[in-house]
Parts: C-alpha cells; sequence; structure tokens
C-alpha cells in the first residue's frame, strides 16, 4: 500500500499570477480567494494575480499570498477527492498551511497570524542569509561556530544554520558580518554560496524579539487536535495534540527549519508519494534529492489539479 504526504511551500515560491488560472476556472478556489481577502481587508488574489513582482516579493506581502494560494489548491484538492494524507508538512510560512489542511488552524487565525508574523520580519533587524551548497551539515555549523566566535561578543552577532532543505542544500543565516565570515571559510572549503535577497536573519536567534511579539498574536487563537499528523519544522517529528502544535508553532520564527529530517522522517513511516500544494515546485526538487525513488505532484493550477487527481485515483491506495 502507498502512503501520501502533502506538503507546502514557503516564501520564495511566489510567482505573479499565481492561482490566476484556478481563481477563474474552479469556483472552491474562488471562494477561498475571496473569504482570505475579506479577512485580510486588502487584495491579497489582486497581488497574486497581477503582482507587480516587486511588491509580490516584498515579505509583507510575499507570506500571506503563499499562503493564500496554497488554501485554495488544498481546498480544491479535497473537494475533488483528493486522498488524505498520512503526514502532512510545511516548509517555515508553509507550516501554517498545513495546519489549516489539518483541522488545527481556523482560517481566520491561519490569516491573520501570518499577516502578523510577515509585518514583524519585515520589520525585523538587519540581518543576512546565504545559501551554501556542498558541505554537510556538520561541517557548516562548526564553521558557523567558528565566524561567531571571532567577533566580539558584545555586539551579539551570530550565524547559524537557519535551514536544513537537504543533505547538503544549506542556509546560512545571522548578523550581516557574521554570515559573510561563515561564507568566506565555507567557499574556502569549496562550497558554493549564493546571497539570498532577504534583508533580515530569519530562523535565526536574531528573531527572538519578533518571535516574542508574535507568541501574543498566537495565544489569541485556540488550537484544535490534528486529523493527520502534522511534522513541523522545529524538531522534524509528528505531533496532532494541539498543546504541542501550538507551543512548536510558537518557537518557529527563532529557530531552524528542519526540511531534510522533516522529509527522511516521513519517507521512514513508508510514505513514498509526496503532493506539494500551492505555487512552485521546490520541495519536489528537495525530496528528488534526499530520495530519487520517491514520487512527487505538483499542483499550482487547475490542470494540475485534474492531472494530479486521476493519478492519485489510479495508482494510490492509502493506508
Amino acid at each position: 500500500m502507498n502512503k501520501i504526504a502533502c506538503l507546502f511551500p514557503g516564501q520564495g515560491s511566489q510567482s505573479v499570477g499565481m492561482g490566476k488560472d484556478l481563481f477563474e476556472s474552479n469556483v472552491l478556489a474562488k471562494q477561498c480567494f475571496e473569504e482570505i481577502d475579506a479577512i485580510a481587508g486588502r487584495s491579497l488574489s489582486g497581488l497574486c494575480f497581477a503582482g507587480p513582482e516587486e511588491e509580490l516579493k516584498r515579505t509583507i506581502n510575499t507570506q500571506p499570498t503563499i499562503l493564500a494560494m496554497s488554501l485554495a489548491v488544498w481546498r480544491c484538492y479535497e473537494a475533488g477527492g483528493g486522498p488524505q494524507p498520512s503526514f502532512v508538512a510545511g516548509h517555515s510560512l508553509g507550516e501554517f498551511t498545513a495546519l489549516v489542511a489539518a483541522g488545527a488552524l481556523p482560517l481566520e487565525g491561519a490569516v491573520r497570524l501570518v499577516e502578523k508574523r510577515a509585518r514583524l520580519m519585515e520589520e525585523c533587524p538587519p540581518g543576512a542569509m546565504s545559501a551554501v551548497i556542498g558541505l554537510t551539515a556538520a561541517d557548516l555549523e562548526a564553521i558557523c561556530r567558528e565566524a561567531t566566535a571571532e567577533l566580539p561578543p558584545e555586539l551579539k552577532q551570530v550565524a547559524v544554520v537557519a535551514n536544513f532543505n537537504t543533505r547538503e542544500q544549506l542556509v546560512v543565516s545571522g548578523s550581516p558580518e557574521a554570515v559573510q565570515k561563515a561564507c568566506a571559510r565555507a567557499t574556502v572549503k569549496g562550497a558554493r554560496v549564493i546571497s539570498l535577497p532577504v534583508g533580515g536573519a530569519f530562523h535565526s536567534p536574531l528573531m527572538s524579539g519578533a518571535a516574542d511579539q508574535f507568541a501574543q498574536e498566537l495565544d489569541k487563537w485556540t488550537l484544535a487536535a490534528a486529523r493527520f499528523p502534522v511534522v513541523q519544522n522545529v524538531d522534524a517529528r509528528p505531533a496532532t495534540e494541539a498543546a504541542s502544535l501550538k507551543a512548536k508553532l510558537a518557537s518557529q520564527m527563532p529557530s531552524s527549519v528542519r526540511w531534510c529530517d522533516t522529509i527522511e522522517y516521513i519517507l521512514l513511516q513508508g510514505v513514498n508519494t509526496f503532493i506539494e500544494i500551492g505555487p512552485g515546485k521546490a520541495l519536489s526538487g528537495m525530496i528528488k534529492k534526499i530520495d530519487k525513488s520517491a514520487t512527487t505532484f505538483n499542483i499550482y493550477d487547475q490542470s494540475t489539479l485534474v492531472q494530479t487527481l486521476s493519478a492519485l485515483r489510479q495508482t494510490i491506495t492509502v493506508s
């Protein structure tokens, strides 16, 4: 028997035009976008469909628009008879979509929390992030510790591995000087380094202040037990109990995204089919680097919705 997991993308997967085809061809997607626009009090759908790109790239817009797009796709997937997953997971921002999909977080709560999160992350202190390809996680973590130790402790500068996307596709985050030093060391060791176009040190200890403010907003919302396990970023382990889900969500902003561990855990549970729900194909690409034998599907418009549901009906039996 085949098991499936549904995955939801995070920041960086956005593109101008996302969701427009689904909005125009599927009444459920249209209703979902309209509900989310009403909750947000602004036209997130308009930003999805028409941009402009520079506005869509801003964290304050990127996060809620990806949430809206992914939730619209999920609603269509469920209504179209998509099989219930054995697990769900979301990459950073995508964890909010995963929690809605699992019935743990109400739609309104997700929209309001992501709007708050995006605002806090856009306004956070200056930081830097760089992708590092070609080193092991242990090697890069050691490099980050060395780079941090080189700087005067009173400056409280830090570099950490923020994203463990695959075994050798990692992201360093922290204060600009510490990240620069860490990346210089990584380059000497043969890594390829790509500076990311963000102004904050996401998923690093520098997000602690923003996380405290986010926790105040999170406290306003009651989570429910999940219908199926949610494998969360902070520890790459499943949870269904409301208290555990909420506690781990509160810790997410200053903690690393343990995506490789998440996928490896899900694979060990007998899952061999992954459905990426929302814009882009980044998560599917990561999965193939973790396990080439895994089967992946992407749903991001009406055509891929129909194709995926048809393929699943023919080939997948969910235990």
